[in-house]
């Protein structure tokens, strides 16, 4: 009975230790230039906010027209400022760097993409 406590406990250890792993552990950071298309409050039963970022990559041959691209993201809640800023940028039409991290798992209440926005840069227009 003894081993099989000791076994419980360090297969609960282990679950505990890939959790707090995969929700806290930051696989990627990163910055995207593009346009806000859309940040809005999503779900039923958790309320997150999500976005669109609006990627103009360009062809490699001169004169090709612009691919339309787009990059899912979420903000986390306590990110105030950060969801204030994508909300004025996404009215105005501004071109932004949109700083990120990437996460190794989703959780529904925190938001459906691996992707969160951490700061937004408005790029000076020239």
């Amino acid at each position: 009975m003894k081993i099989f406590k000791r076994i419980l406990f360090v297969i609960l250890l282990l679950v505990l230790g890939y959790f707090a792993f995969t929700y806290w552990a930051v696989y990627e950071r990163g910055v995207m230039a593009g346009k806000v298309l859309r940040i809005s409050e999503k779900g039923v039963i958790f309320k997150t906010y999500e976005g669109k970022l609006n990627l103009e990559t360009f062809g490699a041959l001169k004169g090709a027209s612009p691919i339309a691209e787009s990059f899912n993201f979420s903000v986390e809640k306590k990110e105030t400022d950060v969801i204030k800023q994508l909300e004025e940028v996404a009215l105005s039409g501004e071109r932004v760097n949109l700083h990120f991290k990437k996460r190794y798992a989703a959780f529904p209440w925190r938001g459906e993409t691996k992707y969160f926005a951490t700061k937004v840069e408005r790029t000076k227009v020239k």
